[in-house]
């Protein structure tokens, strides 16, 4: 038997494209086909993500659908709509050919707006699938949708689902494998008017069909586009022999204006004027419904007081859960990575061996999963929110405010859970559709101070802010730690406004957003949506984490000293008591860490360093702590001979206060250097895991590289203004 000709002849597979408009249902239908069978990744060079899967079909055949980014018509205005409209018409680097088939997914309860992107997709003339979803809440406005006319008229399957409950998902399995065993193309019935229809078929025919690649069946579709679209055509015509498209459509759009059509709007107009008599033939209103339950909600989750207010304490109960509640299971895992720890360094055989499993790999694996309890919580609240359509009034709510600073409105949600971890608040950025507003979000969450900056906080202000009243009222430790929070949301904000001017210069797309209607959330999509983000990180930010982790580990640990080592095992040898040994131990330890190649690296930017304050020795914290920041309290302990010591230990505090500068005898350290160390640390990029999950994130080494220079050069010159300021003033 010959294979249809649109169906691959070499393989039992298809390539589909999954399109439809936001919150159409698109993503429940894309898990509810291809369930685990999923790959997810980012379109090369942007933040724009890109997930497959596949499904087979009850004949063998296998289909890998690609779920295109939620747009509303062919018409890109976003980067994200970009990338849909090239690989639905082939014309995508990635996927140079047209798809096999296209599964549309379309709204009931939206009907002419969504049918407006369908019917430009069956426009290509492949062929195609309508998926009908939400039936039941256009029922619930009192709209009964008849899919049978509608797939009378549009000549292609329209099938009934509920893409949340995985209904009607078997039909749509039938539909396809039908529709790919005729392989009938979907006919084009909508018509423009017959000027603009004779306008295509001459740029089709002078222009596209000589000097493009694309597909035939595309043609008069693009035509169309370049008509009716400026954007269109300018892309078409930065390619050879561009002037002749432009002389073309230019000389097209005077006949029309001639015959009184407006080229602009053509398109829209008599599209849409063919879609409502086509919704007003497939629909019957069979109830007035007066007020939705979603009308009454709206009424007080979007209003202009009582909806800011109620987002901020739907806020502070995520950061909440994201802080207090993941605590407990990262202390679990935390446990158990010691644990692990300790037998590596029992039972393997070499001390350096065991070493590098002990404090190298397995650290590094203790760095990645140790961020999954609070990844899965914030997209549990994230899979509740976005599944409710409450997601998209927060945007509606904030908008007006974080568009002034160079921000979307659902901004807010990745910037407010990183002040519990930048990790999974870099991966909540993927709730914004447009990549510019992301990618300035992704940039500038860092700066929201995070739980591990927390412990290199409590121990400078232990150790060096006195413990005064303010006002009666107010500690100075209290307000030292207010000021160092405000300091990162006021830089977070300034870099973002200054991004916004100088990273992403163009003009920003028109925002247009549409309010769902308020449903329950399926809770076996957000569990889905939590472990699929999980997945994400541990397999593809872990790796860069675990490499990263042991070239620290080389770094505070080559090279050996002999002389060190025997000079100490000799005195160990000769130890009185056993606290004796330890304290040698923790002295061989520091010496060690001061011969390595991290303790010279602290030397030698102890130059640069010096104007802020600091010595070779925090410069070796500086160091180590990229591996987390709150190592920075440990390599202190280590580099003082304290041991096992935590931010709260009285000993390391005591140590950091006695600490002389060996060249003065005067203190090394007093409360502005501390000072010094938080607001450093509250601006620097010190995040191993931060820098791999925005080089997952953004699918490229730049925009993390920029995080780290733009970040560490803010917190040196800030750092440096207030040092070298406290200390003109007499501190």
């Amino acid at each position: 038997m010959t294979p249809p000709p649109t169906v691959r002849a070499e393989a039992r597979t298809v390539r589909a494209i999954l399109v439809g408009n936001p919150n159409s249902g698109k993503s429940s239908l894309f898990n509810a086909l291809t369930g685990l069978r999923q790959k997810v990744g980012n379109y090369p060079g942007v933040t724009v993500e890109r997930r497959s899967g596949w499904f087979r079909l009850s004949d063998g055949t296998t289909v890998e659908l690609l779920d295109l980014p939620g747009m509303y018509s062919l018409n890109p205005k976003s980067l994200d709509e970009q990338i849909a409209y090239e690989t639905a018409i082939g014309a995508s680097p990635e996927e140079p050919v047209l798809p096999d088939l296209a599964l549309i997914i379309v709204d009931a309860s939206n009907l002419e707006r969504n049918l407006y992107l369908a019917t430009q997709v069956l426009d290509l003339q492949i062929p195609a699938v309508i998926a009908l979803n939400m039936l039941d809440v256009a029922a619930s406005k009192g709209i009964k949708v008849y899919p049978q006319v509608l797939q009378e008229r549009l000549g292609v399957p329209v099938v009934p689902i509920r893409a949340d409950k995985g209904r009607g998902i078997a039909e749509l399995r039938r539909a396809i494998e039908e529709l790919l065993r005729q392989s009938r193309p979907a006919p084009s019935q909508w018509r423009p008017p017959e000027p603009v229809e004779a306008a295509c078929r001459q740029i089709d025919r002078e222009w596209f069909d000589p000097y493009t690649a694309l597909d035939e069946r595309v043609h008069v579709a693009e035509s169309l586009r370049v008509l009716t679209d400026d954007h269109a055509l300018e892309r078409w015509a930065r390619r050879p022999q561009g002037e002749r498209l432009r002389a073309l459509v230019h000389q097209a759009r005077a006949v029309l204006e001639q015959a009184g059509l407006d080229w602009r709007s053509v398109e829209a107009a008599y599209r849409y004027r063919w879609l409502e008599e086509l919704a007003q033939a497939a629909t019957e209103r069979v109830r007035t419904v007066s007020e939705t339950i979603t009308d009454r909600l709206d009424r007080v989750l979007v209003h202009p007081f009582w909806g800011p207010v109620l987002f901020v304490a739907l806020l502070a109960l995520i950061f909440q859960a994201i802080f207090s509640w993941a605590e407990y299971p990262m202390q679990g895992i935390e446990a158990l990575v010691g644990w692990a720890q300790e037998r590596a360094r029992a039972h393997l055989p070499g001390p350096w061996l065991a070493s590098l499993v002990a404090d190298g790999i397995l650290a590094g694996f203790g760095a990645v999963v140790t961020f999954l309890p609070q990844i899965m919580v914030l997209f549990f609240f994230i899979g509740l929110l976005e599944d409710s359509g409450y997601m998209a009034r927060a945007a509606f709510i904030m908008d007006r405010f974080m568009s002034r600073l160079g921000l979307h409105g659902r901004s807010v949600v990745p910037l407010m859970s990183g002040f519990a971890c930048a990790i999974p608040a870099i991966m909540a950025t993927r709730t914004i559709e447009n990549w510019r507003d992301r990618l300035i979000t992704i940039l500038v969450v860092p700066l929201m101070s995070c739980s591990a900056r927390l412990p290199v906080y409590t121990l400078m202000i232990g150790a060096f802010i006195p413990e005064k009243r303010i006002a009666g009222l107010f500690s100075a430790a209290g307000l030292t730690l207010l000021g160092i929070y405000l300091l990162g949301i006021v830089m977070a904000l300034l870099a973002a406004w200054i991004m916004k001017r100088l990273i992403a210069r163009e003009q920003a797309p028109v925002f247009i957003l549409e309010l769902p209607p308020y449903k329950l959330p399926s809770l076996k999509h957000v569990l889905w949506q939590m472990g699929d983000r999980a997945q994400a990180f541990v397999v593809q930010a872990g790796p860069i984490i675990v490499a990263i982790s042991i070239l620290l580990w080389f770094l505070a640990s080559f090279p050996v000293s002999e002389e060190l080592q025997q000079r100490y095992a000799q005195l160990k040898a000769q130890a009185p008591t056993e606290e004796a040994r330890l304290n040698l131990e923790r002295q061989q330890a520091a010496e060690q860490l001061e011969q390595s190649f991290a303790g010279r690296l602290g030397r030698l930017i102890e130059p640069v360093i010096e104007p802020l304050g600091f010595d070779w020795k925090i410069g070796i914290a500086l160091i180590t702590s990229f591996a987390a920041r709150e190592v920075f309290v440990s390599t202190m302990a280590t580099i003082y001979s304290v041991g096992e010591a935590d931010e709260n230990s009285l000993t390391l505090r005591q140590q950091l206060r006695e600490a002389q500068d060996p060249a003065t005898g005067l203190p090394a350290y007093d409360w502005l250097v501390g000072l010094c160390v938080m607001v450093f640390f509250a601006l620097a990029c010190q995040c191993m895991s931060t820098v791999a999950v925005v080089r997952r994130e953004t699918g490229s080494w730049k925009w993390p590289l920029l995080l780290l220079l733009y970040m560490n050069v803010l917190a040196y010159v800030v750092t440096l203004l207030v040092y070298q300021i406290g200390r003109v003033l007499g501190a």
